[in-house]
């Protein structure tokens, strides 16, 4: 596992929150406290010029999960944080790729190479669209329906891969697809940007007077959007950038990264852009499903094993191909 340094003290760590009441605690609201007591919190050991705090309203109360970005264009530097529920201590603090499910999630999404590995990754599955296409055209029947879809078991060796890589093909023929073009446009975010042109984001602002609380950043979003959900506010550390309110409104696929935002002006309050997903042009909508789709959370659990299920079929058309091409070698040189 990646191993970076970690820039918060370990003495500001600890197991549990022995300082919070016990029992069940409301999740944080609109106009709690408890954000800005976080942001203070966490300031306290990191806070970078151009940093970004991001904040997850996960609704159910108990810890607060966060994210800290020293250099926000970097998506895979940052830190992973969990605070006490009354935002005055950080009970965790992890480098993303640094404990068991990020390492994965980064194995899954670019190799653990950072961009490179992204775009590899996202080149890769652009390349297996082409060979999914190519290998339908292969398979195309010039007879009948019947014996095209037929699997003998009394075949010869060589005949039996062939029709298992058939079969395992046209099995996953219909999911496997969307999944691999989903992929790729989560590897490759400027193409997706290309092909579906989302709204542009706020420039940057500089009104003077002090810093609103996040609690008013949050009532003005929600006057913006009176039907979203909180799940996520993007507080930045320069002065003249804006918090960013990230909701979920009716209709949307997605339950956590979401399609709704709210721009606040740090200074003033005042609402600088809303960008909702219901009035957002089809290119929103076709992102808003492009994860779901991907990660197969669009129908629940039995999507979600679904997914699992057909991501195992480019393994097994790679070996049974691998291995009928190699038979063929085999008996073209004997022969």
């Amino acid at each position: 596992m990646r191993t970076s340094p970690c820039p918060w003290p370990r003495r500001s760590i600890a197991p549990s929150d022995r300082s919070a009441p016990r029992g069940p605690s409301p999740a944080p609201g609109w106009d709690s406290p408890v954000w800005d007591r976080a942001l203070a919190t966490g300031r306290a050991g990191r806070n970078d010029p151009t940093g970004r705090w991001t904040f997850e309203a996960t609704g159910k109360g108990g810890a607060i999960p966060a994210r800290y970005y020293a250099r926000p264009n970097h998506h895979g530097d940052r830190a992973m944080l969990w605070f006490s529920r009354d935002g005055r201590r950080i009970l965790r603090v992890a480098p993303w790729g640094g404990y068991t499910m990020s390492w994965i999630y980064e194995l899954h999404m670019q190799l653990l190479a950072g961009e490179t590995g992204r775009q590899i990754v996202g080149w890769s599955g652009a390349a297996m669209l082409l060979l999914l296409v190519s290998g339908l055209a292969a398979w195309w029947p010039k007879g009948t329906w019947r014996k095209a879809l037929a699997f003998k078991r009394n075949a010869a060796p060589l005949r039996r891969v062939r029709d298992w890589h058939k079969l395992t093909g046209l099995a996953s023929g219909m999911l496997l697809p969307v999944l691999v073009a989903t992929g790729v446009l989560l590897s490759l975010p400027v193409v997706a940007q290309a092909l579906f042109a989302p709204a542009p984001l706020p420039a940057p602002t500089s009104e003077p007077g002090p810093p609103v609380r996040i609690a008013q950043a949050l009532e003005a979003a929600h006057r913006a959007l009176p039907d979203g959900r909180l799940v996520f506010v993007d507080v930045p550390n320069a002065p003249d950038g804006a918090i960013r309110v990230r909701m979920r409104v009716p209709g949307d696929p997605q339950t956590r990264f979401t399609g709704s935002y709210v721009w606040v002006d740090r200074h003033s309050g005042r609402v600088l852009a809303v960008r909702d997903l219901r009035r957002s042009g089809a290119g929103a909508w076709w992102m808003a499903w492009v994860r779901p789709l991907h990660d197969g959370t669009v129908g629940g659990l039995s999507t979600r094993i679904l997914a699992v299920l057909v991501g195992l079929a480019p393994a097994v058309l790679f070996a049974t191909g691998l291995l009928h091409w190699l038979r063929r070698r085999r008996a073209s040189r004997t022969s």
